[in-house]
C-alpha cells in the first residue's frame, strides 16, 4: 500500500492536511475558496487553473468552499495517484527515482531526451542535492498539480511559447487533452494574437517601408531609410506610414487558429493515433510546414490586399472592400492568388531552418547554462527564435520579395506581369543578386522592438486571460 511504502503514518498524514489546510485559510474561517486557492498556488508557481481543477475534484457539496474533510479527501486521493507515478517510474525498486530513470521513462512516452536533459528535470525536484528523488519529494513537487498519469507529468515539464515577432506566430507545441478541455490553449492563442497585433502595429512604418523598397526596389536606389520614411509622410502624412496595418492586424487571429488546428490535425495523422504525442525534429518540420502551407493558403487573398493597401497613393482605396472590389472587377478572382507560388515554397525553407536553428541553440544553452532546471525560460527562447527566425528569413527572402513583387504588379502599368521565375531573372538582371534582398534592412530592424513588444503584451495578456504559468 503506498501509505506503507515512504509514507508517514495515518496520524502524520493528517497533521500534515490540516497544517496545509490552515496556511490555505487565509482569513481563518475554516473554508478555503478559489481566491485563497489561486494565491497560494501562484507561490508555488502554479497558474489559476490549477486552483479550478482542484476546486472541481474536491468541492463534494458544491458550495465553491473547500472544507477539510473536502480538501484532506482530495490530497489523499492525489497522493495516491502520485505513489502510483512514482512506484512506476521506480524500476529497480530501491525507493528512489534516478537519472536513468527519468530518461526511460520519457523515451517510452516518445519523448527523447539525453543524460543532461534527465538530470536537470532531477534536479528542479531533489531537494537534498543527492541527485535522487524519494517519495517525499516528488509528493512535496506535485502535491498542488493535479496531473493525472505520466503523460501529463511529461507535458509539465515541456514549455510552450507562442509568440509573433512580426513575421509569424510559431507552431504551438503540444497540448494535453486536459489544457484542450480547460480553454488554456485559446486563452493562449487570443494571448499571442493580441501581442502580434500590438507589436505589428509598433511596427507598422518599418514594414510599409520594406514592402515600399521590395516592390520599387530599381527606383528607390540610393534612398537610405530615413529618406524612404521621409518620402512616405511626405506624400500621405503621418498616417500614411501605417497604410494596410489594419489587415495586416486583422488577419493575425484566424492565421494563428487555422495553423495551430491544421498542425494539431496533422500531428494526429502522422502518429497514427487520436491523442498525438510528441513529435521528432523532423516530423515538427513536416507538421509546421504543412500547418503554415494551409494557414496562408486559407488567408492568402489578406495578403494580397494587404500589399495592395499598404503601397496605394492617398485617396486611390476607400478601404478594405472598395479594394477588394476593385481587384475583382478589373483583375479577376485570380488576382487574390497572385504570387502564391513563391509564398508557399518559402514556407519550406523558412521552416526547416527556423525549426532546425532554434532546436540547435535551446540544446546548446540547456547544456552549457542550465543545471538546475530543465527550461530554459521565456526570454531564452525568445532570443533563439529571434535568432532562428532571422536565418530562416535569410533563406526565403528573395521568395519573399519575388511574392510581393507579383501582389503589387497591377500597380505598375508600365511593368509587364511576369512568373514567379521571370520576377527573378528581372531583378537579377535589372537590380544583380543584391536586388533580391531590397528591403530587408528595415525587415530586420523591426524585429527586436517586435519581439520586445509582443514579449510584453503576451506575458500581460497571459495573466490578463488566466493563461499564465
Amino acid at each position: 500500500m503506498w501509505l506503507c511504502s515512504g509514507a508517514s503514518s495515518e496520524v502524520d498524514r493528517q497533521r500534515r492536511y490540516v497544517e496545509l489546510f490552515e496556511q490555505l485559510d487565509l482569513n481563518k474561517d475554516g473554508r478555503v475558496d478559489l481566491g485563497e486557492l489561486r494565491l497560494a498556488l501562484a507561490a508555488r508557481g502554479l497558474h489559476r487553473g490549477e486552483a479550478e481543477e482542484i476546486v472541481l475534484q474536491s468541492d463534494t457539496n458544491q458550495d465553491g468552499l473547500l472544507d477539510i474533510h473536502e480538501f484532506s479527501e482530495f490530497l489523499c486521493a492525489h497522493e495516491k495517484r502520485l505513489w502510483l507515478m512514482f512506484t512506476s517510474l521506480d524500476r529497480n525498486s530501491d525507493g528512489c527515482i534516478d537519472v536513468g530513470e527519468i530518461q526511460h521513462a520519457l523515451q517510452k512516452l516518445g519523448m527523447e531526451v539525453s543524460q543532461e536533459q534527465a538530470s536537470r528535470i532531477l534536479q528542479s525536484m531533489d531537494r537534498d542535492d543527492n541527485m535522487t528523488i524519494d517519495w517525499k519529494e516528488w509528493r512535496d513537487y506535485f502535491l498542488f498539480n493535479p496531473l493525472h498519469n505520466m503523460e501529463d507529468i511529461m507535458l509539465h515539464w515541456k514549455h510552450a511559447c507562442m509568440l509573433d515577432i512580426g513575421e509569424a506566430l510559431t507552431v504551438p507545441d503540444e497540448f494535453s487533452e486536459k489544457e484542450r478541455r480547460s480553454g488554456l490553449v485559446w486563452r493562449q492563442l487570443v494571448a499571442g494574437a493580441m501581442a502580434g497585433a500590438v507589436s505589428r502595429t509598433g511596427t507598422a512604418p518599418l514594414d510599409r517601408l520594406k514592402v515600399f523598397l521590395q516592390v520599387h526596389g530599381a527606383t528607390s536606389r540610393g534612398k537610405n531609410l530615413w529618406a524612404g520614411l521621409r518620402g512616405m509622410v511626405q506624400e500621405g502624412g503621418v498616417r500614411s506610414l501605417w497604410r494596410g496595418n489594419g489587415i495586416n492586424v486583422l488577419k493575425i487571429a484566424p492565421e494563428s487558429a487555422i495553423k495551430f488546428m491544421a498542425y494539431e490535425q496533422i500531428k494526429r495523422i502522422i502518429h497514427g493515433t487520436k491523442q498525438g504525442g510528441p513529435l521528432r525534429v523532423q516530423e515538427r518540420f513536416l507538421a509546421g510546414s504543412l500547418a503554415g502551407a494551409t494557414a496562408q493558403t486559407l488567408i492568402y487573398p489578406m495578403e494580397v490586399l494587404k500589399t495592395r493597401l499598404t503601397l496605394r497613393r492617398t485617396g486611390q482605396y476607400c478601404g478594405l472592400l472598395h479594394c477588394a472590389r476593385h481587384i475583382l472587377a478589373t483583375e479577376g478572382v485570380g488576382a487574390f492568388y497572385r504570387g502564391y507560388l513563391p509564398n508557399t515554397l518559402g514556407i519550406i525553407p523558412y521552416a526547416g531552418i527556423d525549426l532546425a536553428v532554434y532546436e540547435t541553440l535551446k540544446n546548446a544553452w540547456l547544456q552549457k547554462y542550465c543545471v538546475d532546471t530543465a527550461d530554459p525560460g521565456v526570454l531564452v527562447l525568445l532570443a533563439c527564435g529571434t535568432v532562428s527566425s532571422t536565418c530562416g528569413q535569410l533563406a526565403s527572402y528573395p521568395l519573399s520579395l519575388v511574392r510581393t513583387r507579383m501582389q503589387a504588379q497591377a500597380l505598375s502599368k508600365d511593368n509587364p506581369r511576369l512568373t514567379m521565375v521571370g520576377q527573378f531573372r528581372h531583378i537579377v538582371s535589372h537590380e544583380g543578386v543584391p536586388g533580391l534582398y531590397r528591403g530587408l534592412t528595415p525587415n530586420f530592424l523591426k524585429v527586436i522592438p517586435a519581439v520586445s513588444i509582443s514579449y510584453v503584451v503576451y506575458e500581460h495578456m497571459k495573466k490578463v486571460l488566466g493563461a499564465a504559468a
